[in-house]
């Protein structure tokens, strides 16, 4: 009599209870993320009512055209995006990005999808950049050329959660620089979260001077400020 293959199994890393899945998620805790649910189309704040835009951007539209993001930034999805910048848990980003790949082939695509670039310095403290390793399977599944030579961030600026309101938008102040001859006309910038959307802002003024006519921000959360 044959002896059934036994299935590898890991805790959860949510409720602890055992799951086969290699993301380490068992799938109800998935399910239970908090979903974005209808948000403003420019910068993905969550709206109230049936507006497509909100207040903000009605008053100062953003220089980036429209923001998809997976998730709310709250827990335990927090949790999880930590895990995987400072906890090394990079097996989570294969379903993160299988689930934003899903989300924005509903939109037109664009030329080529530019994450969100670390500074060297950064880049080697942590040992990988986040926004690449989303970009990468996101990219494959979508048949969009990536693009993470073109645009590179040129001054190392402290990390943005440490800083007030002023304080972010100066810090990144000629972060970023972008090589030449870059083309394209519709662009996609991903990175794991957007809180007060300074940084995005700073390239997308970066991308508009080099002649970008379109921009996407995809994202797998979005912070509620």
């Amino acid at each position: 009599m044959l002896k059934k293959k036994s299935i590898a199994s890991t805790p959860c890393q949510l409720c602890q209870s055992s799951t086969p899945f290699s993301a380490g998620v068992c799938a109800p805790c998935w399910q239970d993320l908090p979903l974005l649910g209808h948000a403003c189309q420019a910068c993905a704040m969550p709206l109230s009512d049936d507006s497509l835009t909100c207040g903000q951007c009605q008053q100062s539209p953003p220089l980036f055209d429209r923001t998809l993001a997976l998730f709310v930034y709250a827990p335990p999805v927090d949790h999880l995006i930590k895990g995987v910048k400072f906890g090394d848990q990079l097996h989570l980003l294969p379903q993160f990005a299988a689930m934003l790949a899903d989300k924005v082939a509903e939109h037109p695509l664009p030329e080529c999808i530019l994450p969100v670039p670390l500074h060297p310095t950064r880049l080697r403290q942590r040992g990988f950049n986040q926004a690449l390793a989303i970009a990468q399977p996101v990219a494959k599944t979508l048949g969009v050329p990536l693009d993470f030579h073109s645009l590179r961030r040129v001054r190392d600026t402290p990390q943005q959660t440490r800083l007030d309101a002023l304080e972010r938008q100066n810090n990144l102040k000629d972060a970023f620089d972008l090589r030449q001859p870059f083309d394209a006309k519709h662009v996609a910038l991903v990175d794991d979260i957007m809180t007060t959307g300074n940084t995005v802002h700073e390239i997308s003024k970066l991308l508009r001077k080099n002649g970008v006519e379109q921009i996407d921000v995809w994202l797998i959360a979005r912070a509620i400020v």
